[in-house]
């Protein structure tokens, strides 16, 4: 049985290039713009380009955001992409300081002013895992995966990041916590690696996870 992956569209950024990749990756892909239809599905993805406050902004006028809440609540795999994962922090400082869903005890906050640094950040660059996940079974340490972004999430729980990324210093290019996971780069976009981890996500049993961990931490 093919695992339904609901992709919530929020007036804010490249649906269908997410959606070719979930497909391709054993999925399959529908984008969502009606909040009363994310609970249809097995798996739900946050992506996301553009600014925060615009984007926060679009997902509390259409009723997304409280939708979004009701599905995390049900222990269903979440995966936030670019400015998605960043949507998951508590805020961010682009164009002020906005709210975000607060998902993840963390801050958005733009790129230091380094001498011969270009913001934003693009390009390819490596991550350094930072402990074990299912999203990244078989992914290779030391990988490369494509980045465009002017700001970075800085989390307060070091426990919560699954990736470091350097640029100009060292900065959370993955976050995960009980059935949420966050990238800072496009996995349509990292070939190879992107489709392994969206695989993975796929696959991701996030609520046999929590009470994996539940029964290990009662032992």
């Amino acid at each position: 049985m093919s695992v339904r992956v609901g992709i919530a569209d929020y007036g804010v950024g490249n649906m269908a290039s997410v959606s070719n990749a979930v497909m391709v990756a054993g999925g399959l892909a529908d984008i969502v713009t009606d909040p009363t239809r994310l609970l249809d599905y097995d798996r739900l993805i946050l992506p996301g380009v553009g600014a925060f406050a615009d984007a926060v902004k679009r997902l509390r006028s259409s009723g997304m955001a409280t939708a979004l809440d009701a599905y995390r609540r049900t222990g269903r795999p979440i995966l936030g992409i670019c400015l998605g994962m960043q949507l998951m922090c508590k805020d961010s400082t682009e164009d002020g300081l906005h709210t975000g869903l607060g998902w993840f005890d963390a801050h958005v906050r733009r790129f230091p002013a380094i001498p011969d640094q270009k913001v934003p950040h693009i390009g390819w660059n490596d991550l350094a895992f930072s402990r074990e996940h299912p999203v990244l079974s078989q992914v290779p340490a030391q990988a490369d995966a494509y980045f465009v972004h002017s700001y970075r999430v800085e989390p307060i729980s070091q426990h919560d990041v699954l990736a470091w990324c350097d640029y100009g210093g060292p900065f959370a290019a993955m976050i995960a916590r009980d059935n949420l996971v966050g990238i800072q780069f496009h996995p349509e976009k990292s070939q190879r690696i992107g489709l392994t981890i969206l695989k993975n996500f796929i696959a991701w049993n996030a609520a046999l996870m929590a009470t994996t961990e539940l029964e290990m931490a009662t032992c």
